[in-house]
């Protein structure tokens, strides 16, 4: 398959009862690359709650998308991946809990951050020179989230805004939604999918994603954290 962007994924377990359940909602296997049909939830448009971030299925980024640079290739970008992986610890924290972000809702990780904040750190910087420069119309759309300072030079320097000491990490489970609706799909959320999100929460690999013409993004290649 030939894909239009790279990006570097946690991508959960698929064999975890909580990321099988979350997959189903979001309605899109990565790893498997197949559409999946919505969960049936009273009162609650799951295919329309989902749309946003159906075709990035269920991950947090790392790295975010990008195209590859010129005189780059596939080969070399997964070479580099196992490279990175090889000197990274898995990182482990305490567990995983429903958050809201604004108007959307994201599993956050418990406990210290600080490791894991260093291994998105590392999988930015490590592989910047795999990314192409942004083009002028992507900054512009970028900036027209009024940015602070501090993602004005993360943007200009590694082509987005929530990186390094910007990032939080975040798997999302919803689009924006309406302030009313919130509520509703936050309980419906707590009693499906808190009960069974994993405590200690382990990342013990990263995953290579690529983005097909589609929009859909697929799983490449896992590689495990070894250090």
């Amino acid at each position: 398959m030939t894909f239009t962007r790279y990006a570097i994924y946690y991508a959960p377990p698929a064999d975890a009862a909580w990321s099988n359940w979350a997959t189903q909602w979001l309605g899109w296997d990565m790893e498997a690359g197949t559409e999946l049909s919505p969960l049936a939830a009273e009162g609650l448009d799951v295919a329309s709650i989902t749309a946003t971030p159906r075709k990035y299925g269920l991950h947090a980024t790392m790295k975010p998308p990008m195209r590859l640079a010129e005189g780059r290739d596939e080969a070399q970008l997964r070479a580099a991946c196992a490279a990175l992986a090889s000197h990274q610890a898995p990182v482990s924290l305490q567990g995983l809990e429903i958050a809201r972000l604004g108007r959307f809702l994201a599993l956050r990780p418990l406990g210290d951050e600080a490791a894991l904040n260093a291994l998105a750190a590392a999988c930015v910087t490590e592989l910047d020179a795999f990314r192409a420069p942004a083009s002028e119309a992507e900054l512009e759309r970028r900036r027209a989230a009024n940015l602070s300072p501090e993602q004005e030079q993360n943007l200009t320097r590694w082509g987005y805004p929530y990186v390094l000491e910007q990032f939080r990490f975040h798997i999302t489970l919803t689009g924006k939604l309406p302030k009313g609706d919130l509520p509703a799909v936050e309980a419906y959320l707590a009693t499906e999918l808190a009960p069974v999100l994993p405590k200690p929460f382990v990342i013990r690999d990263l995953a290579l994603m690529g983005e097909a013409p589609d929009g859909r993004f697929h799983l490449i290649q896992r590689y495990a954290l070894s250090a």
